[in-house]
């Protein structure tokens, strides 16, 4: 019954005031200047690309990071987790989804929630390269992609586990959050973020890509109805939901997991914290923090946040390290 009833997440810093002050301030404000990624292209069978930043310690242990929405490598957590866990000697691979490296990507798709065929191309790079234990780690979009993942098929045995932070584990869920009043500024963020790819895409392949009328685009349901879906094999937004989504996937993971989403996260729906899959499922642990927002977690502005201590504690409570 692994519903982690105890978290040592208790609050945030004194200035954060609330959850939109515990995700914004973050996202906006912090960074990791040091440089420590060497960057490689993965040339892939249909005819993209995928770039992943890897930090080389040259041991036989390797964490994938896997970002949110219109996120990158170079995001705060992201480097931050690299940092951390590079300087306790794991290798890291940061990948960019299609269209996130800072050069869009070659095909009319670019990414979504559930794309798992691109993790595994990620997975079996590191395989390849003869990692003994990988650990797949990410957050929101991507920890939904790493449960699906994990959820959707056996998987390598040296693939040891992961670590979710703030996933939307119902993807439907999520979309109705975010359609709160008080949560409408997330939407329209990443909805300006996408437009902007989607009018660069319709220079691209105005064969396939229109964005005529897009600027009038009022929220994620047009934007999936519209583009999600029928770029990325879906027949509507609903299938996507119910596709893409990853709770549906969590009581077939057969190696242990971490999900931490926060009570006050203004991104996720009652529906997104999996109780009832972590009660029934002996591999999915779950944590329920008061605070914490979204992919925040702040202790310090500078230094690592509540999410690398917890994955290093799980890290160590599960497999001695």
């Amino acid at each position: 019954m692994p519903v982690l009833e105890q978290t040592d997440y208790l609050r945030a810093p004194f200035y954060m005031l609330n959850a939109h002050w515990e995700t914004v301030i973050p996202s906006m404000f912090f960074k990791v200047k040091e440089e420590f990624y060497s960057r490689e292209r993965l040339e892939l069978a249909d005819g993209d690309f995928i770039d992943i930043d890897w930090v080389n310690n040259h041991t036989d242990r390797c964490i994938i990071l896997s970002h949110g929405l219109e996120g990158d490598s170079h995001r705060y957590y992201m480097k931050r987790s690299a940092k951390y866990f590079s300087d306790l000697g794991w290798d890291i691979a940061a990948w960019n989804c299609r269209s996130c490296s800072g050069e869009m990507n070659k095909l009319p798709r670019f990414y979504h929630h559930g794309d798992t065929p691109d993790l595994h191309t990620i997975v079996q790079t590191a395989l390849d390269r003869g990692y003994k234990q990988v650990l797949l780690m990410g957050y929101s979009m991507g920890g939904s992609m790493v449960l699906k993942y994990l959820g959707e098929s056996k998987r390598d045995k040296r693939i040891i586990g992961g670590a979710a932070f703030s996933v939307p584990c119902n993807l439907r869920d999520s979309a109705l959050q975010l359609k709160v009043p008080s949560n409408r500024f997330y939407e329209q963020r990443f909805l300006k973020k996408l437009i902007a790819k989607i009018k660069l895409k319709a220079i691209q392949h105005p064969e396939v890509i229109s964005d005529q009328g897009i600027e009038d685009m009022k929220d994620f349901d047009e934007f999936h109805d519209r583009y999600t879906a029928p770029l990325h094999g879906f027949t509507s937004k609903d299938h996507f939901f119910d596709q893409a989504t990853c709770d549906k996937y969590l009581d077939s993971i057969d190696r242990p997991v971490l999900i931490v989403n926060a009570a006050n996260d203004p991104m996720l729906g009652e529906k997104c914290y999996p109780f009832d899959a972590a009660r029934a499922n002996e591999f999915v642990y779950l944590e329920v923090p008061k605070k914490g927002g979204h992919v925040g977690f702040t202790i310090k502005r500078k230094g690592p946040s509540y999410i690398e201590h917890r994955t290093h504690k799980f890290l160590y409570d599960q497999f001695g390290y």
